[in-house]
């Protein structure tokens, strides 16, 4: 049995290295924070540019109320808010009218029908824009609520670093228990595929960013086509990233995560519907990270327990010391991704024991990739906000 003990003895090795590789890629370089604010100097008199927030709704009833009345209390001097109502069948308009009449600030814009070969919340936004007048535009999502000094540290800290794209990841709000234990890994998939200092270097060609959060100069987003450019992509968020690093400007994305929050979806349905339209889509570029995440997931739900409970029943079956070796690996492998999926929780403020939700929550990873895949290589496109896409 040499050879067992000399297998599980690499394995374990390769295991926490590889599970060390992806867990470091994570961390962000700049962090923004409300202390950012004064950074921009003024001269008495002086107005900062103007800022068009633009937030896209479509059936947001939910959430539009929090988010606008967020936006509605920032600190920033020069902006006006603009909310597409994308033709929602909720009480998303109401609840949107009632707001514009308690303030001037905010504008609606009633969306038209949806033309073909468009994606719907491109077309949306494209529709904000033309309604907008800012120096520079903030696309907002609308499960995304601000602090009030969301848009003046955002606007310093883009001044600050020289950006003409800027983008934050927000604090994720993890409610039941399907988001907590299946969002931290689709998060750590991300970092790991995109790190932030890549996607930050001038001279890398990775880019991405988060559609919940995007300041962008307007006569950038004006040379690159705007949301014609990517009018049929639901990573629309992705896409555009990757035309503004491309055609040489600065994209910096950072941590947001003092400054606002994001509930994404409440239930496993709704993960599911969102991220097997997300995960194929924004990664046909990068198909080895597909298939990196599908091993992995599959590792880790299926190969890993198996290993476990095969050493346990070697040992108790009297396989002396090399079931002992084996199980021992096997234990001290999956401490090590225990203890780091337990910092993990940490940073998401959830409670320590979902890191034992680890197996379940790669499983159904792994499940939404190869689902995501086969809805868009069969033909059978995805659905989003009752809109079916083929690609």
């Amino acid at each position: 049995m040499t050879y067992v003990v000399i297998l599980s003895t690499l394995a374990m090795g390769i295991g926490i290295l590889l599970s060390w590789w992806v867990h470091s890629r994570n961390g962000m370089q700049i962090v923004v924070g409300t202390t950012h604010a004064p950074g921009i100097a003024t001269s008495p008199g002086q107005v900062p540019p103007s800022i068009s927030v633009i937030i896209p709704a479509r059936n947001e009833g939910r959430n539009i109320r929090h988010c606008v009345q967020a936006l509605l209390a920032q600190t920033y001097p020069n902006y006006e808010v603009i909310v597409v109502d994308d033709r929602s069948t909720d009480d998303t308009l109401p609840i949107l009218k009632a707001l514009a009449e308690e303030n001037t600030r905010l504008h609606i814009v009633h969306g038209v029908e949806l033309p073909p070969d468009w994606a719907g919340k491109p077309h949306a936004l494209v529709q904000g824009v033309a309604a907008s007048h800012g120096e520079w535009l903030c696309f907002v999502d609308a499960d995304t609520f601000a602090t009030p000094d969301l848009i003046w540290s955002t606007f310093a800290s883009a001044v600050q670093h020289q950006a003409d794209m800027f983008s934050i990841l927000t604090e994720q709000e993890l409610g039941s228990f399907w988001e907590k234990t299946i969002l931290p890994l689709v998060f750590l998939g991300l970092s790991f595929g995109f790190p932030a200092e890549k996607v930050n270097d001038p001279k890398k060609p990775d880019a991405i960013s988060n559609g919940q959060f995007i300041l962008i100069k307007r006569s950038v987003y004006e040379a690159i086509g705007g949301h014609a450019a990517v009018k049929d992509r639901v990573d629309e968020d992705k896409a555009i990233a990757v035309i503004v690093k491309r055609s040489g400007y600065r994209l910096v994305v950072a941590d947001g995560r003092r400054l606002a929050s994001t509930r994404m979806y409440t239930s496993l349905p709704e993960m599911w519907e969102g991220w097997t339209k997300n995960i194929f889509l924004g990664l046909r570029d990068r198909l080895w990270l597909l298939g990196f995440g599908a091993f992995l997931g599959l590792l880790v739900s299926l190969a890993l327990p198996l290993w476990l409970l095969g050493g346990l029943v070697w040992l108790s079956a009297g396989g002396g010391i090399a079931a002992a070796v084996v199980t021992s690996e096997s234990v001290l492998l999956w401490a090590h991704l225990l203890w780091m999926r337990i910092q993990a929780c940490r940073g998401f403020d959830i409670p320590v024991g979902y890191a034992l939700t680890l197996p379940l929550g790669a499983l159904i990873f792994t499940a939404m990739i190869l689902a995501s895949a086969f809805n868009v290589i069969s033909g059978r496109g995805v659905t989003w906000k009752g809109r079916r896409y083929q690609r």
